[in-house]
């Protein structure tokens, strides 16, 4: 509870501001009347204070209390509060007029300084709000010597909106704009001229001598954004750029904060817009539980559901560090929401029935798996432990719990298996496909490809080859994978999860595959380096297990669109749970013998379509299913 010094303190300004309004009040409507009643052949007395000016007074400090006109701050003072206050005199014309006409009938009231009295009390109150703000503003002017100068690419609202912030911070000067809008030519924003077009980088920045440019575009699609990369590395000065809506929003950057262009900003990626309504309507209220949610997609999944109004989140990881870390951040963020940290293997069923036992999930989110194509390869008993018996593990315990949903994060590799981490991730599609005597838990699969930045991606393994100095290592040119940002995977995970039928199995459009040679040599020029010269690009060979491209659909899958234009569902392919039983137990009896000859043939037998390499022999030919036409998905 505050004290009275402290209500004294901070309402102290705000009685400043209404007795500056009211005395403005007195000024208008004595200065208008005497305007009026001087230009007669024989003047009226006006009394300083009357009736009249104190029902003036009373009603106009009224209206302007209700409009909300003492709440604003005059430090960021703009349009809309001049507007505002515009609203309150026109309002308090009107409560004047009725307080008067009852009063007196507006008796010795001078019908022209009604029609000025908004017009030039709205001068009155706006003008010293606007001064302040001026003044206040130029003071943060006063730039140190050590003061960046500063080139802005773009003078659109993202760049007005950047002059004013980096001159708040006291740390840039803005020396002016660059924008090829032909009607911007010569103009001038906040007071800095647009100095040309965005090809005149390289000779504009030497010219003005700038030491930091700043990229404040951030609507641009992916090639616009290359193309303009590609010129302030030209330049050779450093350039940042403004952060995206979506990641001021997520609360990943503040307005003000410059970053460095990042390569998902690079790789085409198109805007997402979920259903929220849909998720929320799902989500609401309920409780979750995230097996491995210390994992990138595990942490960010728990950070979507929230944001989008889960009550309770269980989480599960068998990693200290990282459960410590991710309950951390989600307290920090989200305090309001219950939180169950419970450590252990989720392949464990007594720590899957305690876990359940205490959050009693509305949704199991199944996030923890084992991912690493060329280290699975050599590690089939994990592979198939982590991969395969632990989901069964989960599956089981999450529909005797009498889970609403259950929901497998699967991978782009279970598609047309050739390496043991697709042909376990099947696998545990087919575990939850085979429930189909279980109705009491709807079973939804959702498949995607490879996650930027995620733990054991190929960009932070780049970015540290980039700060070592190279080599960036590269498994062959024409190498592509489908990669989508980490918020993004989650969100569709979600939106699947929201309009999930029973044992569906959805695939995330992740649209076009991306050369992993074009991101090596865009990462380095993102460092400031050039490829092949600064930093070199060496090609290793696929690993073993690993194919030259990846698919997202397999031949015998037939697809369908949903509610949201980047999920499709597949029709699953036929599994009979008896035979999948078997499989498992076989898996089970075989991995408890430690007897790796025994697993991959129970694999085998139990994956039809699992395909296997030699240990020696990388895939080069693989049967591209070409993404289904996005366009006959929307007519479908």
């Amino acid at each position: 509870m505050k004290t009275w010094k402290e209500r004294f303190k901070y309402g102290l300004p705000r009685l400043a501001i209404i007795l500056h309004d009211l005395v403005m009040v007195w000024v208008c409507w004595q200065g208008l009347h005497y305007i009026r009643y001087a230009l007669q052949p024989q003047p009226l007395p006006l009394e300083p204070f009357s009736s009249t000016v104190g029902i003036v007074l009373v009603a106009q400090g009224l209206v302007s209390w209700r409009v909300g006109l003492y709440r604003g701050l005059w430090r960021f003072a703009s349009v809309p509060d001049l507007l505002n206050i515009f609203k309150a005199s026109l309002l308090g014309l009107l409560a004047v007029v009725v307080g008067l006409f009852f009063y007196s009938r507006l008796e010795l009231v001078s019908r022209g300084a009604l029609l000025l009295y908004p017009f030039v009390l709205t001068l009155l109150l706006g003008a010293p709000r606007l001064i302040f703000r001026v003044w206040k503003d130029q003071r943060l002017l006063r730039l140190d010597d050590s003061a960046e100068r500063v080139l802005i690419l773009g003078a659109g609202q993202a760049g007005e909106a950047l002059v004013r912030d980096l001159r708040r911070t006291g740390r840039y000067q803005p020396v002016g704009f660059l924008d090829d809008a032909v009607a911007l030519r010569g103009a001038r924003l906040q007071g800095l001229p647009v100095l040309g077009r965005i090809d005149d980088v390289s000779r504009i920045a030497r010219e003005t001598a700038v030491q930091l440019l700043v990229i404040a575009m951030p609507s641009l699609d992916a090639s616009a954004v290359r193309r303009i990369v590609g010129i302030c590395e030209e330049s050779g000065v450093p350039f940042r750029t403004v952060p995206r809506l979506a990641d001021v929003l997520d609360g990943r950057s503040m307005p003000w904060q410059l970053k460095e262009v990042a390569i998902e900003d690079l790789l085409g990626r198109q805007p997402m817009n979920p259903d929220w309504k849909a998720i929320r309507g799902w989500l609401g209220g309920r409780s979750v539980l995230v097996t491995g949610a210390g994992g990138s997609i595990g942490s960010e999944l728990c950070r979507q559901c929230a944001k989008h109004g889960a009550r309770r989140i269980c989480l599960l990881e068998i990693d200290e560090l990282a459960l410590l870390t991710v309950e951390a951040n989600l307290r920090r963020d989200f305090p309001d929401i219950e939180y169950v940290s419970v450590l252990g293997d989720c392949g464990d069923s007594a720590v899957m029935r305690h876990a359940l036992g205490l959050a009693e999930p509305d949704a199991v989110f199944h996030a923890a798996a084992y991912k690493q194509v060329p280290l699975l390869q050599r590690q089939l008993r994990e592979a198939v432990r982590n991969n395969v018996l632990t989901t069964d593990v989960v599956a089981r315990a999450s529909r005797d719990a009498g889970v609403g949903t259950f929901v497998l994060i699967s991978t782009d590799k279970a598609v047309d298996p050739v390496n043991v981490l697709g042909a376990t991730k099947r696998l545990a599609e087919m575990l939850c496909q085979a429930q189909v005597n279980h109705r009491s838990t709807r079973f939804v699969t959702v498949r995607f490809g490879n996650v930027l930045d995620s733990a054991g991606s190929v960009v932070p393994l780049f970015r540290e080859q980039i700060r070592q100095g190279g080599p960036v290592t590269v498994t062959d040119p024409d190498v592509t994978r489908y990669f989508m940002t980490i918020p993004e995977a989650c969100q569709l995970i979600l939106q699947a999860s929201a309009i999930g039928a029973q044992q569906a199995v959805y695939t995330l459009d992740m649209g076009e595959p991306v050369s992993i040679r074009m991101l090596a040599e865009q990462m380095i020029r993102l460092a400031g380096k050039q490829p092949g010269r600064d930093v070199a690009i060496e090609y290793i060979g696929l690993r073993v297990g690993e194919k030259l491209h990846e698919t997202l659909f397999h031949v015998d899958e037939c697809y369908s669109a949903t509610s949201h234009p980047k999920i499709l569902q597949a029709t699953p392919r036929g599994v009979t749970p008896e035979r999948i039983e078997l499989a498992v137990k076989a898996l089970r009896d075989a991995s408890e013998a430690y007897d790796l000859e025994w697993l991959a043939a129970a694999l085998r037998d139990a994956v039809p379509e699992f395909n296997p390499v030699s240990d020696d022999l990388p895939v080069r030919d693989t049967t591209v299913v070409a993404f289904p036409a996005r366009r006959s998905r929307l007519n479908s």
